[in-house]
């Protein structure tokens, strides 16, 4: 979430403001999924972990960013691919354990999937461009 928040205010050139508009879309996404994750925690009796140095220890990727525009719909198609390994996995794991936990992680792992070919095609359209 914040790597696409921090892509939306640096992301500059001609072609910046579609990628833009869809890194603070990613962006807002993102913060649904951990409101949600964390709703869930709290349903299963559990306290969500939200201490930043905690969570960036758990963090499956790097918080990388990007110094071009290009660079930046990299690192976030790398923490996409990423993502959608994880959430696959988790709710694999929990399987038919805690189908509702399940149905949220799939549901997560739906749009994590959408992001990341928003970013590839983002990534086509900006082949060639070295603007920041």
């Amino acid at each position: 979430m914040l790597r696409y928040r921090q892509n939306y205010f640096a992301a500059r050139g001609l072609k910046a403001k579609v990628a833009a508009a869809e890194f603070l879309e990613h962006s807002n996404q993102e913060l649904e999924h951990a409101d949600s994750l964390c709703e869930r925690i709290v349903q299963l009796g559990g306290d969500p972990e939200l201490d930043p140095q905690k969570v960036t220890a758990r963090s499956h990727a790097e918080y990388r960013i990007g110094k071009t525009l290009p660079e930046m719909i990299r690192e976030n198609l790398v923490a996409e691919r990423i993502a959608i390994d994880s959430y696959r996995e988790m709710a694999l794991y929990v399987g038919e354990d805690d189908p509702t936990t399940r149905r949220l992680l799939e549901s997560i792992l739906q749009t994590e999937e959408e992001h990341a070919d928003d970013l590839k095609q983002l990534l086509e359209d900006n082949a060639g461009s070295k603007t920041a």
